[in-house]
C-alpha cells in the first residue's frame, strides 16, 4: 500500500485479518485477578482503524465498550508530562522494566524509583503527581480523554473500580513503599482511589482510535488543532510506549509488530502509525504476559499486510 492509502483498502486489510484471528480464540486467559473482569465474555473481538486524514474503519465488536486498564496510563503520563516537562524523570525512569507489571523487586534496589511511567509503580508516582496538579483528577481524566476522542459518553465503570479498589493490596504495598523513599507526597488511599478509576475508564475501539490520534499528529489533536503535547514530548512519550508498553513482552511487540503502542489488562491494544493512522484492537483473552494474544496476532499482521511500520 502507498502513503495515501483508501480507507476501503484498510477494510478489505481488516476483514481479512479478522477472519484469520478468530481461529485463535480459546487460547488465551481472560484477567481474573481482578474479579470484575474475570466476568468479561471472552469471544469478544473488536478492530477500529483511523486515518489521520479520513473514516475510521471498524468490524466485529469495535463499539462495545470496556474497561481500558493500563492503556489509561498514558493519559495520565501525558497530563502530568506536559506540567512537569523534564521534572518528571526526577520520580519516575524510563527503562524497560523486564518484570511483571505489578513487581516489587526492582524498587528497593533502585531506591524507590519506578523504571518506567507504564509498570504499575511507574503509574501510581504519576497519579499522585497529577493529585499535586488538579484538584479534582478523577474529574480532569474524564474531561481530558473526552475531549482526545470527542464524545463526551465517556465514565468510568463503577463495578470495576470497586473490584479493583478491593483487591489493591499490591498496589498499596507499592505506594507505601515508595513513600519510605520520598517519592509518594500524597495520601496513599486517595492516590489508589484515583489510580483505580483511571484503569476503570470504559472506552471501545472508536474511543481509543481516536483518543491517540494525537501522537499519530506530533502532539496535536487533529480534530480541534489543539497542541497536547510539544513535538518533543510526544516524540519521547511514543518512545515510551514502543519501549515499555507491553511490560515484559514490551520487545517482542516491537520485534513483531513495529509500532509504538499500549495494552491493558482488559484486553485493548492502541498503537499508532507516526503521520498516518491509529489502530486499536479489543479481545479479553490475555496471552503470559497480560497482553491481548488476538490483539497482538492482529497487529503483527496489520503492519506486514500493509508493509509499513516505525522501521
Amino acid at each position: 500500500m502507498n502513503n495515501d492509502t483508501p480507507r476501503d483498502d484498510y477494510k478489505h486489510v481488516i476483514d481479512r485479518i479478522y477472519k484469520e484471528v478468530l481461529p485463535f480464540l480459546g487460547r488465551g486467559k481472560v484477567a481474573d485477578y481482578i474479579p470484575a473482569l474475570a466476568r468479561v465474555n471472552p469471544n469478544q473481538f473488536g478492530i477500529a482503524v483511523l486515518p489521520l486524514e479520513g473514516q475510521v474503519v471498524l468490524k466485529g465488536d469495535a463499539r462495545t465498550c470496556f474497561s481500558v486498564q493500563s492503556i489509561s496510563k498514558v493519559f495520565t503520563f501525558a497530563m502530568v508530562m506536559r506540567h512537569l516537562g523534564e521534572e518528571i524523570w526526577k520520580s519516575v525512569g524510563r527503562e524497560p522494566s523486564g518484570n511483571p507489571f505489578n513487581s516489587l523487586v526492582q524498587l528497593e534496589h533502585e531506591k524507590g524509583v519506578p523504571r518506567n511511567p507504564f509498570i504499575n509503580a511507574g503509574a501510581i508516582v504519576v497519579t499522585d503527581r497529577l493529585i499535586d496538579l488538579y484538584s479534582r483528577p478523577k474529574e480532569e481524566i474524564l474531561q481530558f480523554v473526552r475531549e482526545l476522542c470527542g464524545n463526551d459518553d465517556i465514565y468510568y465503570d463503577s463495578k470495576v473500580a470497586r473490584s479493583e479498589l478491593d483487591h489493591a493490596d499490591r498496589n498499596r504495598a507499592l505506594a507505601y513503599f515508595m513513600k519510605s523513599f520520598g517519592n509518594i507526597h500524597n495520601d496513599v488511599d486517595t492516590i489508589i482511589d484515583v489510580y483505580c478509576h483511571q484503569c476503570a475508564l470504559s472506552m471501545s475501539c472508536e474511543d481509543l482510535a481516536h483518543a491517540f490520534l494525537f501522537m499519530a499528529n506530533h502532539g496535536v489533536n487533529p480534530a480541534d488543532g489543539k497542541r497536547i503535547l510539544s513535538k518533543s514530548q510526544a516524540k519521547r512519550l511514543g518512545a515510551l510506549m514502543l519501549t515499555c508498553g507491553f511490560y515484559d513482552e514490551s520487545g517482542d511487540f516491537a520485534f513483531r509488530v513495529g509500532l509504538p503502542g499500549k495494552s491493558g489488562v482488559g484486553g485493548g491494544i492502541v498503537a499508532y502509525l507516526p503521520e498516518r493512522l491509529t489502530i486499536a484492537v479489543w479481545s479479553p483473552e490475555l496471552d503470559c504476559h497480560g497482553n491481548s494474544l488476538m490483539g497482538i496476532e492482529t497487529l503483527e499482521r496489520f503492519t506486514t499486510d500493509i508493509s509499513r511500520s516505525i522501521f
